[in-house]
């Protein structure tokens, strides 16, 4: 699994926005160092939009993202 990251700014999708079948709608982006902790323990992670949530699912390629996220990790600068 490739996850994308910029240095300092460890960042990759997480999944939010479940229907019933648990098929994330789309993923965000949350810090990398958060996600583990979260999978494990059920704590609440932010993501770069905002939203709260526990992380349940990790995205494949191609999968959909946030758009809010999307421009928000796509506007940070290498090291912020």
């Amino acid at each position: 699994m490739s996850t994308q990251t910029l240095p300092e700014v460890d960042t990759r999708p997480e999944g939010t926005d479940t229907s019933d079948d648990d098929a994330p709608k789309m993923f965000h982006y949350v810090r990398k160092n958060k996600i583990a902790e979260s999978a494990v323990m059920g704590t609440h992670v932010v993501a770069l939009c905002g939203e709260v949530f526990p992380v349940t699912k990790s995205a494949k390629p191609g999968s959909p993202v946030c758009p809010d996220c999307k421009k928000i990790y796509d506007g940070l600068k290498p090291g912020e």
